[in-house]
């Protein structure tokens, strides 16, 4: 018969195995938050050397819906490094991933071009039959399994997500080709599409059309075909691009609509902070599987935004491309369900507290445990609060906006979207509306007198006797206009 000390032994091990098992659902080991050293990995035989490269373990916890951490594959540009221009050495800038791999808890993978590919250190997007065990993408594929199935690293394998600029952008659009059962989803910068040749960059050669790179696409991904069902896509690219046929970046896109199939609808076109604008595509379940953004005046350049580069390639004058691109692939992606326990609380209360001619402010009601809240504009992530208030700026005057809000919670991730509401930018003139007696508005020409009655200047309307026993509420709808009664 078990003894009562040895009956209490039992029950601790059981609630500390279970508490155990509770934890490991909710959270993941942190990493020590910095870019690694310079690592060796994979021998390249096609194109000699070893591939080299960087990462970075984020010390937070992930905060995507499911609660388990993604892995994002960067790949630099032909004249470009990982060290120089991804990673930006010790600062962590460069192509400015960090502080969304922070965010998100992520972790990122930065490599260099093994050989010298094109004579520029470039990434071979190119190559017309390219391997899943050799050369480029062969090595590629094989640092994401070192991480994938790396158990410190607690990556999701269905969060799996690669970006790059120019040879980098080609290069990613040919690894979500070659092996869409690995990438989730893809960020093309910039980057010629499958089927193109290294003369072929500047122009769109005669022919080819967004059919021509789909079928060298489904092509390359063989007998992985059907995971073109649940990959999602987007493209990205300057408006003062001459170094990449700007038509690349919307035909790299129409390619995934037309790979994944079926029927797609074409969403409004909304503004991105710092100059983009985004076109996404929802399919037949009303999912968005694509998105197009052009970049207004970014010449040949990945857009870093704020606390980026801004030389060599690198643009830190327009839009935040990782923050927006991340928002993306977590809140689109079609593999990784929220998992059980893991949606958290949605927030409530969601209001306006103020508007102007370009900012709207919210505000909602606080949720137990939640160290921080998602705000989105039209289904795109606005920004980030640590309170229970945002205020988004840089809007269009007279123009309406929907928006929800989602918590983060540490142990939980990030809850699923609170009920969305709509609120308006003021016009390019903003009301405002003056209570005082008659006799003060027609002493301060907010009013005339006409046989002792008081009329409003602008709409004339009647406000009774011009005295000080007399009070009335007037409304400047526009310079020297006034009528009663509050604004709109």
């Amino acid at each position: 018969m078990q003894s009562a000390q040895g009956r209490r032994r039992a029950t601790l091990l059981v609630m500390c195995t279970t508490l155990l098992a509770t934890f490991s659902l909710h959270a993941a080991t942190a990493g020590p938050g910095t870019w690694s050293s310079q690592q060796t990995w994979a021998a390249d035989t096609v194109n000699g050397g070893n591939l080299t490269g960087y990462f970075y373990w984020p010390a937070s916890q992930p905060t995507t819906p499911n609660g388990k951490r993604a892995l994002v594959l960067v790949l630099h540009g032909c004249q470009q490094t990982a060290s120089g221009d991804v990673i930006n050495g010790a600062s962590g800038g460069g192509f400015n991933w960090k502080s969304i791999a922070d965010q998100y808890g992520a972790v990122l993978v930065a490599p260099n071009a093994t050989g010298n590919v094109y004579s520029n250190h470039c990434w071979d997007y190119a190559n017309a039959s390219p391997s899943r065990t050799a050369g480029h993408v062969g090595v590629l594929l094989d640092v994401v399994n070192r991480f994938v199935s790396n158990a410190q690293y607690a990556i999701d394998p269905n969060q799996v997500y690669v970006a790059g600029l120019s040879s980098g952008g080609g290069m990613t659009m040919a690894l979500g080709c070659i092996a869409p059962d690995v990438f989730a989803g893809v960020g093309i910068n910039a980057g010629p599409p499958p089927g193109t040749t290294t003369a072929q960059i500047g122009y769109v050669p005669a022919g080819f059309t967004a059919t021509t790179a789909a079928n060298k696409c489904k092509q390359w991904a063989g007998s992985n075909a059907g995971k073109f069902a649940s990959q999602i896509a987007g493209t990205v690219w300057g408006t003062s691009d001459y170094t990449v046929a700007q038509a690349y970046g919307p035909m790299a896109a129409a390619a995934f609509r037309s790979i994944y199939g079926g029927s797609f609808t074409q969403g409004a076109q909304a503004l991105i902070p710092g100059g983009g604008t985004n076109t996404p595509y929802t399919d037949s379940n009303g999912k968005v599987r694509t998105h197009e953004i052009a970049v207004s005046g970014m010449a040949h350049a990945w857009p870093a935004g704020t606390g980026g580069n801004n030389t060599h390639y690198v643009d830190a004058t327009h839009i935040h491309y990782p923050a927006f691109v991340m928002d993306f692939w977590v809140k689109n992606n079609l593999r990784a369900g929220s998992g059980a326990g893991q949606p958290g609380t949605a927030p409530t209360g969601l209001s306006v507290s103020g508007t102007t001619v370009t900012s709207i402010t919210l505000a909602w009601n606080a949720v137990a445990n939640a160290t921080g809240y998602n705000v989105y504009r039209n289904g795109t992530r606005a920004g980030t609060s640590a309170s229970t208030g945002f205020t988004d700026s840089g809007l269009i005057a007279g123009t309406t906006y929907s928006y929800t809000v989602t918590a983060i919670d540490p142990a939980a991730g990030e809850s699923q979207q609170s009920a969305a509401m709509s609120a308006t930018t003021k016009t390019s003139y903003s009301c405002t509306a003056t209570t005082a007696t008659n006799y003060a508005h027609v002493q301060a020409s907010r009013a005339h007198d006409v046989g002792g009655v008081a009329y409003a200047n602008g709409s004339n309307q009647s406000m009774g006797l011009n005295n000080l026993f007399y009070t009335t509420t007037l409304a400047e709808t526009a310079t020297g206009y006034y009528v009663v009664g509050n604004c709109p």
